[in-house]
């Protein structure tokens, strides 16, 4: 019987073109980009390379990306980073009940050691309400952390009215974009973000890579 895979939610195959590009890699240029020495000098501009096409992907700049292993590694440092240098300042966070696990094992982390957390509905839409979301801000909340497309129903979120939002109160503003980025037209900065995660498997990359954006 012909099986056919219908779920590029939860990962893709790796494009023929990736594949192509990256098996010199696993090969004959597979030396540390952080040595010194030629081999690592030969695959350290490829990292940087590599490091501007993520960053053109996003319109952001090089500086601001930084790789990890996948989006739950950069979800987690985007939340867990954020709440822990600013536990000086507040210990709120706001996120929604839809996120994916790994914004909501970490929000409840954060609760186990003292921080609180906002958990937002959806309607029967899937969708945010924006007014709800201004009225749960305190003066103790640090971070805004709400994603850009649900892998569930597909919902896309207003990204940037949120950002809007979070500027007004000037509240962190993280989003979860492992299913946004490679099927839409993301733009950090129009969206008013201060950190966003992304995961390769999710569009044509192998498993294992991933990037975070820090403004």
């Amino acid at each position: 019987m012909n099986q056919i895979y219908l779920d590029h939610n939860a990962t893709t195959p790796v494009h023929p073109r990736v594949l192509e590009t990256l098996l010199p890699y696993y090969t004959c240029h597979f030396g540390n980009p952080s040595s010194v020495h030629w081999a690592g000098r030969a695959t350290s501009g490829v990292l940087e390379q590599a490091r501007t096409q993520v960053a053109k992907l996003i319109n952001a700049s090089p500086a601001e990306i930084v790789f990890t292993s996948c989006g739950s590694e950069g979800i987690n440092l985007a939340i867990k980073g954020s709440a822990h240098s600013l536990k000086e300042e507040g210990r709120h966070i706001i996120t929604t009940a839809v996120e994916h696990p790994a914004v909501l094992e970490s929000c409840r982390a954060l609760e186990a050691d003292g921080w609180q957390v906002s958990y937002l509905p959806v309607d029967s839409e899937g969708q945010l309400d924006l007014d709800l979301l201004e009225r749960s801000i305190r003066s103790q909340t640090v971070l805004i952390s709400v994603m850009w497309a649900n892998n569930e129903t597909g919902t896309l979120f207003p990204i940037a009215g949120i950002g809007r939002i979070a500027q007004r109160h000037k509240v962190l503003f993280h989003s979860d974009m492992v299913q946004a980025v490679g099927r839409i037209s993301l733009d950090v900065k129009q969206a008013g973000l201060d950190l966003a995660a992304i995961s390769g498997h999710k569009f044509g990359a192998p498993k294992g890579v991933g990037a975070l954006y820090i403004r």
